[in-house]
């Protein structure tokens, strides 16, 4: 369990012991990489944390003779353990599915505080207690598993519960919640885009009561504003919040003083409304929409959902700037679409939003949209001729949005940045439903030439004058809805990827202390991991 000592005002005096990257209106700024994070839940390949439970999925109720699923209400306690159990009835909940080749083979511990009965199953998975609240759990295949509450006793029930790697304890979990490997892979990043690790897009978060906890059972719903500060204070990296859509000004202020009184005065916050209000397929976009039309800002949904994003983002400036004492360490976002720079200027210019902002931030991907009534050609014509458009036809595209966003910037006086940026091979409208597609599209992000494109784009990002980017995203297993991870799993080899390879070489030609590939990738712990072949 992570001690609130650990995580709680003790990390204001953690220490910077690396040069600081920290921008704000009147420091040093240019082009430099940023990362998207992927998201808490169970399927996340990259493990960014030593204790496997804390991403579990919410409780599954199941009962005994019933369908998947179908088992009666549980009773949570207020932090989602499960207080008691009825009658034929269990709660399970999956760990590290779909992380086949990044979970270590071992010996892993499970640790729980009260009463009860844990089983675990699996394929080549086995089990034995090992002493009050002590369960050893061994991996003979680096897989996923379940974790099976079958009895707790209400007056001292099953909580706390932590399922820990192969030569993890407690005590270093509680000093160092993080996976070393984690920790060395995005070590020299500038920024650390959250918009993920807080599950943002269509939070239903409201006050500042709904906040994820340190406490809770599992932070797959979002992570701890303290493990967050606790991140870019051990990576010397600024943090990019993404503040919900529908979150009430007490949360955004509490949000604001505690990030202040977490975070070391050298970090630079980055505040950002939400994630892409400009975008119809979010509820986000719809919520402003909806916000907009009644305030009068529009007739039309999408132009009053681009004025709610300027009004709305202002109102959250201002909080944080009375928070902060001004706006020195505040990075203010207004974010837009990449491809229309129409959409910019409406953000920017109502009721002169562009005044309170620092930077306009847009997702200028590499657009490799494949529609249905195309895949089979596309598939037909085969990889070499796909990575050719790409280089080709997608990238100058590219390159002219950049450009044009550039100029839009410049005229409000607003530095330009990636919220988000790489290749965007994905089929769209059913096409994501053709295999062949979508093995080509996978083999086309593991290919050399794919790193090629992106030192082209990166470098035409430079030669635009654009600020920081923020690639999308860290390490995430590709499937049929897009390639994102620049990497798929933790303990891989980066030289697999040359996307991956292109974007760190990128980053140290531009002075960032990012790590070689030549410097390897080792597994979750020191002690050494078999993967599946």
């Amino acid at each position: 369990m992570l001690r609130s000592k650990r995580l709680g005002l003790v990390l204001m005096a953690m220490v910077a012991a690396l040069s600081v990257n920290v921008v704000g209106n009147a420091v040093e700024t240019g082009p430099s990489l940023g990362i998207n994070l992927a998201g808490p839940a169970d399927w996340n390949t990259e493990l960014p944390l030593r204790d496997a439970f804390r991403f579990s999925r919410t409780w599954i109720s199941q009962r005994q003779g019933a369908g998947w699923g179908a088992g009666p209400e549980l009773k949570l306690d207020e932090r989602g353990w499960v207080r008691r159990l009825e009658p034929g009835c269990w709660a399970e909940t999956p760990l590290l599915t779909n992380c086949a080749g990044a979970v270590p083979i071992g010996e892993w511990t499970v640790l729980y505080d009260g009463v009860g009965t844990i089983e675990l199953w699996g394929e080549k998975v086995s089990s034995r207690p090992d002493g009050p609240g002590r369960i050893l759990l061994t991996l003979r295949e680096s897989n996923g598993f379940f974790l099976r509450l079958t009895a707790t006793d209400p007056a001292n029930y099953v909580r706390n519960i932590r399922v820990l790697p192969p030569g993890v304890t407690p005590e270093q979990v509680a000093e160092q919640p993080w996976n070393p490997n984690f920790l060395r892979r995005w070590k020299g990043v500038r920024c650390l885009r959250f918009m993920d690790f807080m599950h943002t897009n269509n939070s239903d978060v409201r006050s500042w009561g709904q906040r994820p906890l340190v406490a809770d059972a599992s932070w797959s719903q979002g992570l701890p504003l303290e493990l967050m500060c606790d991140l870019a204070n051990r990576l010397h990296a600024d943090p990019w919040f993404c503040i919900p859509h529908q979150a009430d000004d007490d949360y955004v202020r509490q949000f604001a003083k505690q990030a202040k009184e977490l975070l070391e005065p050298q970090r630079t916050v980055w505040i950002e409304y939400s994630n892409e209000v400009w975008n119809s397929q979010f509820e986000q976009h719809r919520y402003a929409a909806e916000q907009g039309r009644k305030l009068g800002f529009a007739d039309k949904p999408w132009e009053a959902a681009w004025r709610f994003t300027s009004y709305r983002s202002v109102q959250i400036f201002d909080i944080w700037e009375e928070v902060f004492g001004g706006s020195e360490r505040l990075q203010r976002v207004l974010a837009s679409q990449a491809a229309n720079a129409y959409v910019s200027e409406q953000i920017c210019e109502f009721r002169a939003a562009y005044k309170h902002a620092d930077v306009l931030a847009i997702a200028p991907y590499v657009s490799f949209n494949v529609r249905a009534d195309e895949a089979e050609r596309v598939v037909a014509l085969g990889l070499d001729a796909a990575l050719r458009r790409m280089e080709q036809q997608s990238l100058p595209e590219c390159i002219e949005w950049m450009r044009a966003q550039k100029s839009s910037a410049d005229r409000w006086k607003l530095r330009l940045v990636a919220y988000e940026g790489g290749q965007h091979m994905v089929g769209i409208g059913g096409a994501e439903n053709n295999e062949a597609l979508t093995k080509m599209l996978h083999a086309a992000n593991r290919d050399k030439r794919m790193g090629g494109i992106y030192r082209q784009y990166l470098q035409a990002w430079t030669d635009a004058g654009g600020d920081l980017f923020c690639a999308f995203s860290s390490v995430g297993t590709w499937s049929k809805w897009g390639s994102w991870g620049l990497m798929q799993r933790d303990g891989e080899n980066p030289g697999d990827y040359p996307k991956f390879l292109a974007t760190m070489q990128w980053a140290r030609s531009l002075g960032q202390p990012v790590r070689r590939a030549s410097q390897g990738s080792p597994a979750m712990e020191a002690r050494p991991v078999q993967a599946q072949p």
